[in-house]
């Protein structure tokens, strides 16, 4: 059995799927790129200000559902440039400093809007 959950803490889907599914003590968060939930405009910047406000976002959906970052054990980053590795990591550092969740990093040639970076995760309820 699954739940489909929708939030406002992150941008509505710009495609057929959903924004979170809770299934089998697991909560799956679909990618989520800098987008600003009320103007649905990507958020211009660097990629760490994209990082960051990447993981504030997810922070907030899953405080929603009684959840936190600690509760994530899996990310998958998806960056444009390979350049861009460093800092990602600096900020995604400050966010996982004692539990850091299992992580694979994917290099694309493009993301949705123009965006940096896209995170999935997948955490334990």
């Amino acid at each position: 059995m699954k739940t489909i959950i929708k939030t406002d803490k992150l941008p509505l889907p710009q495609g057929h799927y959903s924004q979170m599914i809770i299934a089998g003590g697991f909560l799956f968060l679909s990618g989520q790129i800098a987008i600003d939930p009320l103007t649905n405009n990507l958020i211009e910047g660097d990629v760490n200000m994209q990082t960051e406000f990447i993981l504030n976002a997810i922070k907030s959906a899953l405080n929603e559902q009684g959840l936190g970052l600690k509760n994530i054990i899996k990310i998958s980053a998806y960056l444009v440039k390979v350049d861009d590795f460093q800092s990602f990591n600096e900020v995604y550092s400050k966010h996982f400093f004692n539990e850091e969740p299992v992580r694979t990093t994917v290099f694309v040639n493009a993301l949705p809007k123009g965006a940096k970076v896209e995170l999935d995760v997948v955490a334990v309820v």
